[in-house]
This record gives structure tokens, sequence and C-alpha cells, in this order.
């Protein structure tokens, strides 16, 4: 147990008809580090690993004893209800899983009973409940017991993140109490409930406090852990105690408490008597139905087979890779052709044009001087000049004389003009007829004529509209 054996002995000293042999814990829960359920990857978690029947008795108490403060009104429920609904309540409970916990309730309060030992820390949280699970961080592990079912328990880690968030409104604004202390001046100065039943029993369970909330309610050598343990106790009485712990912080410690006893009320502060159980007795609590355990073997054998079949799958990938080689990667392109060398290639172009045609077009770059030197950095230059075919436009079928659409030109002029071709040769007409469709689309877009003004017409009056928007900016301004 956690308690010095000096402080056993200090404490059993003063208390009447108390042994200290009457409670046996096993040697593997002595320490608080070996609190959680140790076991092997697919083997399942038993009544006796989960302490089945005290969960049973803690949740089917029907005392109604503790104010929802989640729910509308704020009714007083059984611990139950209100374990469920803070679950339910948590902003990490997944859409998915508030859906299933209202259509099947069944589901609701085992997910609250797997939830409660991961909130007193007896569910590690490398745990995990179903069989697919593929990541070497986790162990799966059936729960016979707690998945009767269709329901999905998830893993530890969900569960701890949904604990964790499942506080009371007002306590994401301000940090919830973080000792027993502080919950019980928050009671005392009449906030009921002072914190989520949750956080409670994370504060109880936390190792700094066990001590304390040992020394102050306890008979040594018990604490609050070891109410979660496989321990002579009597389930039904350890779940009292439970439940007077869960009232005495949630309602205030000077109000009557339900789950009082003779004992606790002859001693205020101190939890009820516990009963003591002989081997027989022990024995007879947390069995094992046989379909349980065939469930249980059943769900091992599932996981072993997944096992298997996943590792031949990763040894197909391997074998794969290793007579499928991924290909090499592609070769880096090549070094972009530098302006000098493209400038060379326009002037290549040019001159096959000009021998082609017979005369070049004014302004092309073959007819000035500077030829020689254009031919002499292409000469220098380190690679060669590809060779480039005559640009032969596609004019079949084309009647020259008739007028072209914008569309038309549009195309004609991919079909027929070469890019590398300098563009300051005279066009024919088509082009200039283009030009001039595009000065009077311009001319809409503005709202005005080409920039400078026309000459007035004679007569006219030069007032008439001014200062007057025209067109599309009319048009906007009039949305204002």
């Amino acid at each position: 147990m956690a308690s010095s054996s000096s402080l056993e002995q200090r404490y059993a000293s003063n208390i009447q008809g108390w042994n200290i042999q009457q409670v046996n814990t096993p040697p593997q829960y002595l320490g608080r580090k070996t609190l959680p359920i140790k076991r092997a990857d697919a083997e399942p978690l038993t009544r006796e690993d989960l302490q089945y029947d005290l969960l049973y008795y803690i949740f089917t108490d029907h005392t109604k004893a503790f104010v929802d403060y989640l729910a509308p009104n704020r009714p007083v429920v059984n611990f139950c209800d209100l374990y469920v609904n803070a679950l339910y309540n948590s902003p990490k409970c997944s859409k998915v899983l508030k859906d299933k916990m209202v259509e099947t309730p069944a589901f609701a309060i085992e997910f609250a009973k797997i939830a409660l030992l991961t909130n007193v820390g007896r569910i590690n949280t490398t745990m995990a409940f179903f069989p697919e699970m593929k990541t070497a961080l986790r162990s799966y592990h059936p729960v016979p017991s707690l998945q009767k079912t269709d329901g999905n328990l998830q893993d530890a880690p969900r569960i701890k993140n949904c604990l964790k968030a499942a506080l009371l409104p007002f306590e994401f604004k301000t940090p919830p109490p973080s000792s027993p202390a502080e919950i019980l001046e928050k009671a005392r100065a009449g906030q009921i409930p002072p914190t989520s039943v949750v956080n409670l029993i994370f504060v109880l369970s936390n190792s700094n406090h066990a001590m304390t909330v040992a020394q102050k309610h306890f008979d040594p050598p018990v604490e609050f852990l070891d109410l979660f343990l496989p321990i002579n106790l009597s389930s039904a009485s350890r779940a009292r105690v439970f439940l007077w712990l869960m009232f005495h912080y949630l309602s205030g410690p000077d109000r009557p408490n339900p789950f009082d006893d003779d004992y606790s009320r002859a001693n205020p502060g101190r939890v009820p008597r516990m009963r003591p159980l002989t081997r027989e007795e022990q024995a007879e609590e947390n069995v094992d139905p046989p379909e349980e355990v065939e469930w249980g073997k059943r769900m091992s054998a599932t996981r072993s087979k997944f096992l298997r079949e996943l590792v031949d799958e990763m040894e197909q990938e391997k074998r794969r890779k290793k007579m499928n080689p991924p290909l090499p990667p592609p070769p880096a392109p090549s070094t972009p052709y530098s302006a000098q060398e493209m400038a060379a290639f326009r002037q290549a172009r040019a001159q096959r044009h000009a021998a082609s045609d017979g005369a070049g077009s004014r302004g092309s770059s073959h007819s000035h001087e500077t030829r020689p030197h254009a031919h002499t950095s292409h000469e220098s230059s380190s690679r060669p000049v590809p060779h480039l075919e005559p640009f032969v436009g596609d004019t079949s079928g084309e009647d020259p004389n008739q007028e072209r659409s914008m569309l038309q030109q549009a195309w004609h002029v991919v079909n027929s003009t070469d890019p590398l071709e300098d563009s300051d040769k005279e066009e024919d007409e088509h082009v200039r007829l283009e030009y001039s469709r595009r000065l009077r689309v311009l001319a809409r877009l503005r709202g005005k004529e080409p920039t400078p003004e026309p000459e007035p017409q004679p007569g006219s009056s030069t007032q008439e509209g001014q200062g007057q928007p025209t067109g599309r900016l009319q048009h906007v301004q009039s949305w204002r």
C-alpha cells in the first residue's frame, strides 16, 4: 500500500476493532506505478481485472443525490446519469459516439464504466479495444463483460481526451480546482457542484493527494485507489464508499450524506465501514461466465489472424519492391536557351523567310547591319543551334476577300503566323479591321472614346452633357 508502516500502526492504534491484516492487496498492486492493468496484446480483460462487481454496484445505485449542472433545470440524479451525462457533454466526445450513446443506452453505460477505470488510472493509455488496430504503440484487449453491444469503445487515449474536457461550463474560463481542499472550499461557499464529477475523480486519484485523502477519510492501510483493486473487501461496500466520497465533495461535507452508515455518522469525515471477505467469498465475486470466456478467446484469435495477415502483407510489399525497383528519377531539364541564342534563332528564321519571299519585310532583323554580330554570338555558343524548318501557314480553303469575324481572325492568326517572326511588318486589311473592333470594345468599357478626344463637330454644344458619366461608369454609379 501507499501508506508507510509507521503511519499504519499509529492510525490502527486509534481505531477500535480494526485489524490491519484484514486487507490483503495482491503484491503487483502495492506500488502506485503498478496501478494500471498489465496484460499482453490480445489478452482479454477479465471481470476480476475490471472489478466488474464494483462497477455494477456503482452504476446500478438508484439513489438520487447529485445535482446535474449540465441537465436542464439542474435536476438531482443518481451517479450513473451524472457520469454518463458528463461524458456526453464533453467537447471531445465525437458526434458518432454521442449518437451511439443515445441510440443504445446500454452502450452508454458500458462506455461510462470503461471511462471510470480510465479516470482513476486502471486502464492504461496504451490500451485499445478494437482488433483492427495497426499501430505498435497500442495493445489490443477484448473486454467481454463491457462489449455486449455493437458499439466501439475506441481506445484509452481518446477516452482520456474525452475525460479531460469533461468540465462544467464555468471551468473553461477559469482553471478547475486541483486539490480536495479547493473543492471543499467551493462547496462550503455554496457552489454546488464545485466541479465536474470527472475532475473530482482525477483529483482524488492524483498521487499527490493520496496520503491526504487516506488520512482524512480511510482507516489504514486503505486509500482511495484501493477501491478499484482486487482486494478482499466486498464490492458492494467499496461501491458505497466511492459514492459517499462523491457526495461528500460534490454536495458539501455539511449536508447529510445518503450513503452514511452508523460508523460514518459517529465519525464525521470517515467513510462507511467496508466488509472484509474470506478467500472463498472473494472467489465468488467477479466470476467470468463461460460465454464471455469463449468470446474473449474468439476475439484473441481474430486479433492474431489480423496480425498474421498484416505481417504477410508487409512482407509481400517488400518483395514487390525488390522485384520491381522504383523507376529512376526523370533527367533534370536542360538549361534554357539564353537571350542571345534565341535572337540567333529568330534571325535564322527571318533569313529563310527572306530567301523564300524574295525580299525582306520592312523592319526585319536581317535587313540591318548587325547581322554579322549576331552570327558571331551564335558561333561562339557552346551548343549547336537546332535545325528549324521554315514555318508554313495553313490558309487553305479561305477566301482572302471575305470579311472575317473576330473569332475567325484569331483562328487565322494562329494557323498562319510565325510566333518567332518580327511583328512590325505591314499587315493586311483584316488585321486593321480587328484593331478597329478592339478599339470599339475598349471604348464601350471605358465609357468614352479613345484619348485624345475627337474634334468637336460644327454646331454641337460643348456644354451639353458636360460632366455626365456615360457607359459602364454611369451604370456603376447608379448602384450607390
